[in-house]
């Protein structure tokens, strides 16, 4: 059978933590823009310049970095809800969030919600449901990894107590336990595809048929731990092996996401579509991240052939 060609979009994924090797093969296995949400770095921040500075390279160095191999680089900004429980730093922090959400780029609020569920969680989440309101952004929700039903559920009631309609948020790191509820509820579900925790892609492929494509969305959110950054294409890949329609695949793993984000009003097809070639001799901060040569060197139709090969799914 032949394998239609299909464009992605990973809308959740953690590229500051990826190297350039990830951005040649997701590109060359079709993913044509990514969605980087703040988060945390694996360790407790413990200064207010800390996150400054980390959000500025999420619009800066980051963005420059996945367009130098053809891919559009778009994030979220917001406190992470592990990071909340440091009030007084948590108060720091929301004072920077509006300088760098209005920023060119910034797709939405997020990835914000619970993580233990406190009580210094709720605030700030309730906070920036508010900041989301202000800016007129929609919002991504990082659901709990422990007691997620519930924390789910909560999320949701919450959202709607801040007066947000359901198609303004995307729940994520979803389950077969929360997936219902999330869609029949009207919010987008979102899945994060992991190699062994959390949500596998086969068991992805038999949500997709039981649930259809509709509000759906795949994303990797690959980070610094054991992770895919090309969970979006194999998923997409072996949901088409397994009769799921080209046209589902496609909603799953690229317009339904854009669709989402795209009420921000920073994230068009149009953007990639009409992308210039790459220069590989462009800097950023007089960092010339190609150096002006290598295999990524003939723009999008070729960046990511050469070493990433190998890497490439089927």
């Amino acid at each position: 059978m032949t394998t239609p060609k299909l464009r992605y979009i990973d809308p959740h994924v953690h590229m500051v933590s990826r190297t350039t090797d990830d951005y040649a093969a997701m590109a060359a296995a079709g993913v044509v823009a990514v969605i980087e949400p703040a988060f945390w770095v694996g360790q407790p921040r413990t200064e207010v310049g800390t996150f400054k500075d980390y959000f500025a390279s999420l619009v800066g160095f980051e963005r420059f970095r996945a367009s130098q191999f053809g891919i559009k680089h778009y994030c979220t900004i917001g406190l992470n809800s592990k990071e909340a429980n440091n009030e007084a730093l948590a108060e720091e922090v929301i004072e920077l969030l509006p300088r760098f959400a209005g920023k060119e780029g910034v797709v939405a609020i997020g990835e914000i919600g619970y993580d233990e569920m406190t009580k210094a969680e709720e605030k700030f989440f309730r906070v920036q449901l508010e900041l989301a309101k202000e800016m007129d952004l929609p919002v991504m929700i990082h659901t709990p990894h422990r007691n997620k039903k519930v924390g789910t559920s909560r999320s949701m009631d919450v959202c709607m107590e801040h007066g947000i309609p359901p198609a303004r948020v995307v729940i994520d790191h979803n389950n077969e336990e929360t997936c219902k509820e999330v869609l029949d509820r009207g919010f987008w579900c979102a899945f994060t595809i992991y190699p062994k925790t959390k949500m596998g892609n086969m068991r992805m492929v038999d949500l997709a048929r039981k649930y259809g494509s509709e509000r759906i969305i795949v994303d990797s959110s690959a980070d610094w731990g054991i992770s895919d950054p090309l969970a979006v294409p194999k998923t997409a890949n072996l949901m088409l092996e397994n009769g799921i329609s080209a046209a589902a695949v496609d909603a799953m793993c690229y317009r339904n996401a854009l669709l989402a984000y795209g009420q921000s009003g920073q994230i068009s097809e149009s953007d990639w579509l009409d992308a210039a070639t790459i220069d590989p001799k462009r800097e950023f901060e007089g960092n010339s991240l190609l150096r002006g040569g290598g295999p990524e060197t003939g723009g999008p139709e070729t960046a990511g052939q050469g070493s990433a090969d190998v890497r490439i799914i089927k």
